[in-house]
């Protein structure tokens, strides 16, 4: 299959690495996922106690992040020679993750290696910023959404899969927290969520997981074709 760079953009909990993971199979691409890496950020600023935007940017030569695939197949996070996978799938960490992506040195730090990542092409990389920002040339751009309330229902129920004995979890922080979350991504000053103008739309609100595989696969071969 050919060589291109695919990114997918959207808003949280549109299952954008869902999507991403498939498509990076479907291709024999690699995967990459910039959340975990704003969540990696985030988690060393919680775990070292860091609260105002300069420490962080003081601390990023010493964060070292990367992916690694495990023998099931799957793709964990490392930071720092840890394996962080699960412990940055929390709720805390994504709303510390949401806060310091607005940091334009953190956005920079990170964009640059995404960037280095995506040189040699052959690669899916979600975000929110890939098709705007950190590659505006990729061949295919996908722009996911989905309705608030059908978000805010799949993350809690990720969250209470990976936390079954969580007692605090409610559904209605859960939705709080997304709608935080979008205007955040929205409206902050450095690289906010927008969709890029050759982005091709995609609502999963009402699709299938088939439904959605079916549909991004057959996006990635038209687009192929045209190549």
């Amino acid at each position: 299959m050919k060589q291109i760079i695919v990114a997918i953009d959207g808003y949280s909990s549109c299952g954008k690495s869902t999507i991403a993971k498939q498509l990076a199979s479907y291709a024999g691409y690699r995967y990459i996922d910039t959340g975990a890496m704003y969540r990696a950020v985030a988690f060393y600023a919680l775990q070292h106690r860091l609260t105002d935007d300069a420490q962080v940017v003081a601390a990023l030569p010493d964060i070292h992040i990367n992916f690694l695939r495990q023998d099931d197949g799957t793709q964990h996070t490392w930071l720092n020679g840890e394996d962080i996978e699960k412990a940055i799938r929390t709720l805390e960490v994504g709303n510390r993750a949401s806060q310091v992506s607005q940091i334009k040195e953190v956005r920079q730090f990170l964009v640059e290696q995404q960037q280095a990542m995506g040189k040699d092409k052959g690669i899916v990389m979600d975000g929110r910023d890939i098709g705007t920002v950190v590659f505006p040339q990729a061949e295919l751009k996908l722009f996911l959404t989905a309705s608030l309330e059908v978000r805010a229902q799949r993350r809690f129920k990720e969250l209470q899969d990976k936390n079954p004995d969580d007692k605090t979890l409610r559904y209605e922080d859960v939705l709080r927290d997304v709608n935080d979350r979008d205007y955040r991504d929205t409206h902050r000053t450095e690289s906010p969520l927008r969709q890029a103008e050759d982005a091709v739309v995609v609502d999963n609100s009402n699709l299938t997981p088939d439904q959605q595989s079916a549909l991004v696969c057959n996006l990635l071969n038209e687009r192929l074709s045209t190549l």
